[in-house]
């Protein structure tokens, strides 16, 4: 009779161990089916936000940028018209990528690169597309006012941006003729949908001023037979590249 107890005992012990057992891997299996949940949770939220952070930056890419409608050059003696000789400019008609917001002017900035006259460096002059700023200073140069508004009308290397017909772009404040009168204010904003021009500046005169006052310096104006490079970054946005060919160097002759 005691083997028998003795038996019975060893027997429901080892139920209760197997049992136990049975347990402790049923919690360990709770558990690391929790952590791969909150795993699989965790990934899954990190895949949404890159995804949507992806989309978001190729927005700003595609929309944010300039669209080239077309370029020729331009004025090859006073590209600005302040008296100063010198100064050449190519002019871009443009109009923003579909998908932009409207943008300011002063947030669209353009470079041209060229071989440097020796042909053995690279020269680089640049802008922003709104020129309706005085540059800083001291010295502050003499900057022509030519519609009395109280605004210069050129800046460090860029003339203002106007629309394609050619008028100037200001907020008419009191009904009088844009750019003419008191409450006449330069309007900065690009607008999706319109199509903009500007006089883009090859080469400086004695009126142009870098940000420290300084005459500005550097020169890539149209050469036969050249290609320059012509970058147009928006800030917060995407880039535009062209190569500016010059097959000849007649005012009016287009060059993309």
């Amino acid at each position: 009779m005691r083997n028998k107890n003795s038996r019975m005992n060893e027997t429901n012990n080892d139920w209760g161990s197997i049992g136990i057992g049975a347990m402790i891997v049923f919690i360990a299996l709770i558990l690391v089916a929790a952590v791969a949940s909150a795993v699989i949770i965790q990934t899954g939220e990190k895949l949404q936000q890159n995804a949507q952070q992806t989309g978001s930056d190729t927005q700003e890419e595609i929309g944010g940028k300039i669209n080239i409608i077309t370029m020729w050059i331009g004025d090859d003696t006073d590209c600005d018209g302040d008296g100063a000789n010198g100064d050449a400019c190519v002019t871009l008609v443009y109009e923003l990528a579909a998908g932009s917001e409207p943008m300011l002017e002063e947030q669209v900035v353009w470079t041209i690169s060229c071989t440097d006259n020796a042909g053995t460096g690279l020269d680089v002059v640049y802008g922003t597309f709104d020129g309706d700023i005085p540059a800083a200073g001291p010295p502050a140069p003499a900057q022509p006012d030519t519609f009395g508004d109280g605004t210069p009308d050129t800046n460090i290397m860029n003339l203002d941006t106007v629309h394609v017909d050619g008028t100037i772009k200001n907020d008419d404040q009191n009904g009088a003729v844009a750019g003419v009168g008191t409450g006449e204010n330069d309007d900065d904003i690009l607008d999706p949908g319109q199509v903009y021009m500007i006089n883009l500046k090859t080469s400086p005169d004695a009126n142009d001023r870098n940000p420290a006052g300084n005459t500005v310096t550097g020169e890539c104006d149209p050469v036969i037979n050249e290609q320059h490079t012509l970058n147009i970054q928006v800030a917060g946005g995407g880039s535009t590249y062209e190569k500016l060919s010059y097959v000849s160097v007649t005012e009016g002759e287009s060059i993309v």
